[in-house]
């Protein structure tokens, strides 16, 4: 799939929907619950695999750096992102200078 900055995808086997924040050149092969996102909603949701069944939390940032992929979750559900078979990783959260 060819992704765009600003794109909303939503998982065809959970609740989950997220916003690309980053996107790299050429196709991606992204996934949630182990099946591929879509940009409209299913007729019908897939069974969520349960390899890929860690959920994804509201709010949080995905990465894969070395793809420069970013994602936004801004609707939870239970199946976990994936480039392939591969996990995405949660962004940590870049920590404050200290204001002493």
């Amino acid at each position: 799939m060819q992704l765009k900055a600003g794109s909303r995808l939503q998982s065809t086997a959970c609740d989950t929907q997220v916003i690309v924040v980053r996107a790299p050149q050429g196709d991606v092969d992204l996934r949630c619950g182990g099946h591929p996102l879509s940009a409209t909603a299913p007729a019908s949701k897939a069974t969520v695999d349960p390899n890929h069944a860690a959920g994804s939390a509201m709010g949080k940032r995905y990465a894969d750096e070395s793809l420069g992929l970013e994602l936004l979750i801004t609707k939870a559900g239970a199946g976990s992102l994936s480039i392939g078979d591969t996990p995405m990783q949660l962004k940590d959260a870049k920590p404050l200078p200290s204001s002493d």
